[in-house]
């Protein structure tokens, strides 16, 4: 199988390898019911020595920047209550955490979650946190140009892999929201 984008040695349809895939996220690839089919969802085999963007995208071809998502986890508080949310932003944007991110999730203050609170509370390995097979009730934020994509290459849960998945399934993740201005230069 060839990938809709960028140039991989491996490419396979995600429910076709879910034993790639980390607990979390190939149980969501398994329990998918959103309108694009689980069997559009592509998963590249790649290096983990090359997972981190600017590296990736070098080796793998510069048009990836335009085609690739960052997941970031961010931790809202207000007063004793802390929110860990996802925030899904193009790769060549950083996320609006002061502005949009703290106004949506009605915190007092936000930042980027520390390591352990994101692999921990994820289950996914820092590096490659995905979207998809976050823990129930988590805020998916999804920059509006994601969504609005052909094709987005993100994490798969690891640094070994990556998926690549029609920009529109984005905006079918359990707990997304859609939100224009997310990502900002």
């Amino acid at each position: 199988m060839r990938a809709p984008i960028g140039d991989f040695d491996h490419a396979r349809p995600a429910p076709d390898c879910l034993d790639e895939l980390i607990d979390p996220v190939a149980a969501a690839v398994r329990a998918w019911q959103g309108a694009v089919p689980a069997e559009q969802f592509v998963y590249v085999d790649t290096d983990p020595s090359i997972a981190d963007t600017a590296v990736f995208v070098e080796h793998h071809g510069a048009q990836l920047l335009d085609q690739s998502a960052n997941c970031v986890i961010v931790a809202g508080r207000r007063g004793e209550t802390t929110t860990l949310a996802a925030c899904v932003v193009r790769s060549a944007t950083k996320v609006d955490v002061n502005g949009l991110v703290r106004k949506h999730l009605g915190a007092r203050k936000v930042r980027f979650a520390d390591m352990d609170a994101a692999t921990g509370g994820s289950g996914m390995e820092y590096g490659g946190i995905t979207p998809l097979g976050l823990p129930a009730g988590w805020p998916v934020l999804v920059d509006a140009t994601v969504v609005d994509a052909d094709w987005v290459l993100v994490g798969s849960g690891r640094r070994r892999g990556k998926l690549i998945l029609p920009g529109k399934a984005f905006a079918e993740l359990p707990g997304a929201v859609v939100l224009e201005g997310l990502g900002v230069a």
